[in-house]
């Protein structure tokens, strides 16, 4: 029997057991697409994260206060530390070649007012290399002066959303704010921003770092953000970092400096690995299918005695016997697979609509995956009904024996 007879055959073996078939279908179907659904939300994930942290800067480095060699936990948010992380240590780091901007922050919680609107907001406090750094947008008027680090000026920078919040329609630039017990003046207006890492980059004021901490009575400082010239110096100036902080600490190694590429390598490594596992659980419905094909395809066995002895009775050997239920597996396990990825397409194009600023996208692998499983596995599975078949003696077949 040649190749187009033999799909033939299988193909209004099928479509007689209509009901039969509609069901292993959608079985394989719903596998497949589960597989493809869960790893491009995977996939998402991860491609949401390394967005976020792309937008956080670019070369950047992270100097926290504090290690956990010499705390004996993790860099504390909050509280002691071994040695104030202060100004003159960030504007020092600028000594290197391979540091282009340092941006030194002080972070609080404070009420902003102005008039009879107040609302309790982060406010940060900064240098005017903090908007570059950050790539920060200016809505309209100008970021924070270009002025000595340790001199403080009454200015701020809102975000828009709390613009809109103490002043509606109303302009802000020009006027002034409370923050806690202190005026300063409005120069500025963040570009709607959202949120960035949780960060929710409208609702917050940015003032000059030596203001902020005198408000917050804070001498030592939240972090240092560290702009490398090139993504080829952020190892020379992390190890260029930590060098001119030891030998201003007294040689205590007593900060922690995170790379952006290492943070992201780590998020980026984990979220793979959840796809990876969640692709692998949704798998194990490609292996329950295939089992519902192996069963639906023995009862088909026990229906067709009568055929399959025909078939024997003409002269068909074993092998072809064979090779005509396998073909039905094979069939029914394609058209399950071209189904579901039917489904799946459908399924994440609803996905981006209810949720746009996801980037929902099936990974490569996925749907190549899927359909190789799926047909695979319904070659396996139909292995034992075929064999059955194929050995039938034709005249007890004949006979309904």
């Amino acid at each position: 029997m040649r190749a187009p007879d033999l799909l033939r055959f299988a193909s209004g073996s099928l479509l007689g057991a209509r009901t039969r078939t509609l069901l292993m279908l959608l079985a394989m179907s719903v596998s497949v697409a589960s597989v493809v659904v869960l790893t491009s939300l995977g996939e998402g994930a991860r491609r949401y994260v390394v967005g976020e942290f792309a937008e956080l800067g670019t070369h950047l480095l992270i100097m926290l206060p504090g290690r956990s060699e010499t705390t004996g936990g993790a860099p504390p948010l909050f509280g002691e530390t071994p040695r104030d992380l202060t100004l003159d240590d960030a504007l020092s780091l600028l000594r290197d070649r391979s540091i282009v901007r340092v941006a030194p922050l002080t972070v609080g919680n404070a009420p902003v007012s102005h008039g009879s609107r107040e609302r309790e907001v982060t406010v940060i406090g900064a240098t005017h290399d903090f908007f570059p750094v950050r790539h920060l947008k200016i809505g309209s008027g100008r970021a924070l002066p270009v002025i000595d680090p340790e001199r403080g000026a009454n200015v701020v920078v809102l975000g828009a959303g709390l613009r809109r919040e103490l002043f509606g329609k109303k302009s802000a630039l020009g006027q002034w704010v409370r923050i806690d017990d202190r005026r300063f003046r409005v120069i500025g207006i963040l570009g709607e921003g959202g949120e960035s890492l949780g960060q929710n980059l409208d609702d917050m004021a940015v003032i000059p770092v030596a203001s902020a901490q005198s408000l917050f009575d804070a001498p030592s400082l939240f972090r240092v953000l560290i702009q490398a010239r090139s993504a080829q110096d952020i190892e020379k100036a992390q190890r260029a970092a930590r060098e001119i902080i030891r030998e201003r600490h007294d040689g205590e190694d007593d900060v922690t400096i995170i790379t952006q590429d290492a943070l992201l390598a780590t998020f980026d490594g984990i979220l793979r690995a959840l796809t990876y596992t969640v692709g692998g659980i949704a798998g194990i419905s490609l292996a329950v299918a295939g089992i519902l094909i192996m069963n639906v395809m023995l009862v088909a066995v026990s229906q067709r005695v009568a055929e399959i002895g025909l078939l024997k009775a003409l002269g068909a050997p074993e092998s072809q016997v064979l090779r005509l239920f396998l073909v039905e597996s094979i069939l029914l396990a394609s058209a399950g697979a071209a189904l579901g990825m039917l489904v799946s397409a459908v399924a994440i194009l609803a996905l981006k609509q209810i949720f746009p600023v996801f980037p929902i996208a099936a990974p490569l692998w996925a749907p190549l995956a899927a359909v190789g499983v799926a047909i695979a596995t319904g070659l396996l599975f139909g292995v034992l009904p075929a064999r059955r078949a194929a050995r039938l003696d034709p005249v007890r077949a004949l006979t309904g024996r």
